[in-house]
């Protein structure tokens, strides 16, 4: 029997469940407003609670040290703060989707060849157009992973597979595999693409400005809005195609939906921080381990737990090699890496 099926069955389970979730909720929130906190303090140069503070809030008096402190917490801590909850958050909510939509485990939004779309374009425009300013080279990011995911979705719909979510995932290593190969080509052809792509493809949430960041962000809400709308039906998806035909699910129309949010999300962080493995795949499997199969539950949670581990690797990469630091990405795929062992070595694949 299913956990939903033993809450409804139990006297008060479901009303006990759905309030436990919502305290969930509430705790992933606080947790995510200490790291924040954090975040805003930690650094090559640790501020207290009072200069973040005034870094944050107070005027300037011509006081050069609180002038100082301003310009580390507003011009480079609060930008990389938000990059990487807003970051955090699509991609952990896009892995949830991407692994609903295909009924596959280890299934993570480069699937989709997002990854790879994003930076074939940022390798291409740079040799092309000589871009230098993220701003500039972020869009191009963004167009190239929603053309790959389109690309991806166009082939897993033609043919005697069409629909099939094997034949989605295997569209999407046929592309990624493609582009990657086009990419490493550009690439070697032009010093400066290939400087940049060794920058841009370590995954880092530093270095972005809010010229970036709020654009993208509409780009994410838009993808969180779409993703919201397609959940129910996603939970009679899950059930299997035909049950959920027989429930007067729209198949195609939904898988549409979805694979869009999962592009918005996914190609909207990928082009503002570079590609970030493993992230999605983790959070999925966190979140499906606290709420259950249930997707109304199990895409917020994963988006606030994106949210927190992105922006507790960022800070733990601030940390560790002081006064450098190692990229946020290059932190997630060091934790991702034995998350995945242990994921094949407990058979949680074959039980998610």
């Amino acid at each position: 029997m299913s956990t939903t099926a033993v809450e409804r069955a139990a006297p008060g389970g479901a009303e006990r469940a759905r309030r436990g979730r919502v305290s969930g909720l509430g705790l992933l929130v606080l947790v995510l407003l200490a790291a924040t906190a954090v975040s805003l303090a930690v650094g090559a140069r640790a501020l207290g609670p009072g200069e973040v503070w005034h870094g944050l809030f107070a005027t300037p008096d011509g006081d050069r040290h609180l002038t100082e402190i301003r310009l580390i917490v507003q011009t480079v801590r609060v930008p990389r703060t938000v990059l990487a909850v807003v970051a955090g958050v699509a991609l952990g909510a896009a892995g949830a989707l991407i692994q609903g939509f295909t009924r596959n485990p280890v299934a993570d939004t480069g699937l989709l060849g997002v990854n790879a779309g994003a930076s074939f374009a940022v390798v291409t425009s740079i040799a092309a157009f000589g871009l230098t300013d993220p701003f500039q080279y972020v869009w191009f990011a963004f167009l190239g992973a929603g053309a790959a995911g389109v690309v991806v979705f166009g082939l897993s719909s033609i043919g005697r597979g069409a629909g099939n979510p094997l034949t989605l995932a295997l569209a999407g290593q046929g592309v990624t595999v493609f582009l990657a190969a086009m990419t490493t080509a550009v690439a070697l052809t032009d010093v400066k693409s290939l400087n940049a792509l060794r920058f841009w493809n370590s995954g880092s949430v530093a270095g972005v400005g809010f010229d970036v960041i709020g654009p993208v962000s509409v780009f994410v809400m838009a993808g969180l809005v779409l993703a919201l709308t397609v959940l129910p039906s996603l939970n009679l998806l899950d059930l299997g195609d035909d049950v959920a035909r027989g429930l007067g699910v729209n198949i195609g129309l939904i898988r549409t939906a979805g694979i869009v949010a999962v592009t918005l999300l996914a190609g909207a962080a990928t082009a503002a921080c570079g590609p970030i493995a493993f992230l999605g795949l983790m959070v999925a499997h966190v979140a499906r381990y606290l709420t259950g199969p249930d997707y109304r539950w199990l895409v917020p949670y994963a988006g606030l737990l994106g949210a927190v581990v992105l922006l507790v690797c960022d800070i733990v990469g601030r940390l560790v090699v002081r006064p450098g630091e190692l990229d946020a990405g290059v932190v997630v795929s060091l934790l991702g890496a034995p998350f995945f062992a242990i994921l094949v070595w407990r058979g949680k694949f074959r039980s998610a």
